[in-house]
């Protein structure tokens, strides 16, 4: 058994951090031990958010050796935008997943590089499998995402997010001609298991509120450029949404249309979807915009389509 005291200095301490400090062992291993009861606190269970005082004996069982896990591939270095003592703003390559998954834990993710790069970072946020991140892009969806390197950044991105006065702009084309110049598309979004993936629903039926807003901004004989704004950040919303009004998403395999008259697939191993442009608040409360030029496989196509 391993016996830890709570010093002054280690005050307002999360449990599960204050471990992470102690033992040789990640943090989501760490959360586990926790919730299955193996940690005590003065003898009592407590959950991995408990804020320890001075004095306070941890308990933690002695715990076997174990080799890490080898993730497949190298770490990116990361295209910075933006960054200063609290935060970073980096422009994600499409391919690149944002942090691991059911199914992708041996992954290289964009946490990897971020710990590599910021190795304070492992302990921000709320999820230790998602350390600094406040929001995210699919994997095969590049741009623009602010990362917190500190916790008070971390809360108050989050608090932004939650109230929605963060504005997230996208560029994306679509299969089909849209008919108006400008649209909102207010569609519920909900987990399909039967289709394993996600469904639009109207307003009538089940589901979280969804709001996607778009212009036009060059049409083409079978396709459409648009700029898209989300006011809400729904699993796949942007996907979702231009699926359910029969606009799929070029490079969209998951929620691409088995049949479109009239119309030749694009190929193409990424979505054609670009956050451009994010705003949000810095921790002075100075407002600030970055943006981000379409990559250039996703212009090459825009050139060939306007031939």
């Amino acid at each position: 058994m391993m016996i830890f005291k709570v010093s002054e200095k280690e005050k307002n301490e999360r449990l599960d951090i204050f471990l992470t400090t102690k033992i040789d062992r990640s943090r989501a291993h760490i959360q586990k031990l926790i919730k299955s009861g193996s940690v005590l606190v003065d003898g009592k269970t407590c959950k991995s958010n408990k804020r320890l005082e001075i004095g306070e004996t941890i308990e933690v069982p002695e715990l076997e050796e174990s080799l890490s896990q080898v993730k497949k591939g190298k770490a990116p270095i990361l295209h910075i935008v933006y960054e200063d003592d609290d935060l970073l703003v980096i422009n994600k390559p499409a391919g690149l997943l944002v942090h691991p998954s059911k199914g992708h834990t041996d992954e290289i993710s964009l946490v990897d590089s971020l710990l590599k790069r910021n190795p304070s970072i492992a302990k921000v946020g709320d999820e230790p499998e998602r350390p600094g991140i406040v929001h995210r892009l699919d994997k095969d969806v590049s741009g623009l995402m602010v990362i917190a390197k500190t916790q008070s950044a971390f809360e108050s991105l989050k608090t932004q997010f939650q109230n929605r006065s963060v504005r997230k702009e996208y560029l994306a084309l679509v299969y089909g001609v849209l008919t108006k110049d400008h649209d909102v598309i207010k569609f519920k979004i909900a987990r399909s298991h039967a289709r394993g993936r996600m469904v639009a629903r109207p307003e009538t039926q089940e589901g979280k509120d969804a709001i996607t807003e778009y212009d036009v901004l060059k049409r083409f004989k079978n396709h459409t450029y648009a700029n898209v704004v989300i006011h809400t950040g729904r699993t796949h919303q942007i996907r979702v949404h231009f699926r359910a009004i029969d606009h799929p998403l070029i490079g969209d395999h998951l929620y691409q249309k088995n049949k479109m008259k009239n119309v030749r697939p694009i190929e193409l191993d990424r979505i054609f979807l670009h956050s451009h442009k994010l705003r949000f608040k810095l921790m002075d409360g100075t407002e600030r915009t970055f943006e981000e030029p379409l990559p250039d496989e996703l212009e090459n196509i825009l050139k060939k389509l306007a031939l």
